[in-house]
């Protein structure tokens, strides 16, 4: 059993009167790739933002590395070493690729940038070859791994990644799951969330189904890939 890095217990979060995520809680382990799966509107992002501090919940508790963030700000979160990947990838379009990766170090000293963008290129050569590219040029494919890459130059201990193969063909979504598991391989941490749930659990230590804001289900990814009810709900089983 690896270290507890995320513990989130009992989160309740509200959109005005909307009940979005009831109760929920679990936990990431060091070194793991955790899945939260579910369809659209099951709480999934919401409970991503609200880990990173940009959601609040009305009661229970998120600790990461020891500390207990529930009230901090998202910059202070990040600081820490808890990076998101957004949905809908949101990098700067009018940037070229490289500014794009160093926007993402600003919460690191100057005297890492130069070595951070050595290893985001070596992950994803691609970006080398664009980096003085306007990234609004670049395809979804590469936008999504611009997003990644700019993730990784604050250095996170827990990666975030919301919706990673949205709108991807699916030769891209293979790719960026691949990629996924080889920053797994080389140390990063991943709190996954995911409507593809069957790319998802393939590569998942441990999993999590979210429906309607409650989570009905938890287990090894290859457990919850066996499940008829997650064949059945999810995997068009």
């Amino acid at each position: 059993m690896g270290n507890k890095i995320l513990t989130v217990e009992d989160i309740n979060v509200y959109y005005g009167a909307i009940h979005a995520v009831k109760g929920v809680s679990f936990d990431v382990e060091e070194g793991d790739i955790v899945t939260l799966i579910g369809a659209n509107g099951a709480g999934k992002s919401t409970t991503l933002q609200t880990v990173s501090g940009l959601l609040r919940s009305k009661t229970g508790s998120i600790s990461f590395l020891d500390e207990n963030i529930t009230k901090l700000a998202p910059h202070k979160i990040l600081k820490r070493g808890l990076a998101q990947v957004p949905e809908g990838r949101r990098i700067f379009l009018q940037m070229s690729v490289q500014e794009n990766l160093e926007m993402g170090a600003f919460t690191q000293p100057t005297s890492t940038i130069a070595g951070n963008l050595e290893i985001v290129f070596e992950q994803f050569p691609r970006l080398k070859e664009r980096r003085r590219q306007v990234a609004g040029t670049l395809s979804g494919g590469e936008q999504q791994m611009l997003a990644m890459g700019r993730a990784l130059m604050s250095n996170p201990k827990l990666l975030m990644l919301d919706e990673p193969s949205m709108g991807l063909a699916p030769i891209l979504v293979e790719q960026i799951f691949d990629i996924i598991e080889k920053l797994n391989e080389a140390g990063t941490t991943i709190l996954l969330v995911e409507q593809n749930a069957q790319a998802a659990l393939a590569i998942a230590d441990k999993a999590y189904v979210l429906e309607t804001g409650k989570i009905i289900l938890s287990g090894t990814g290859a457990e919850l890939a066996r499940s008829e009810q997650v064949k059945k709900a999810y995997l068009g089983g």
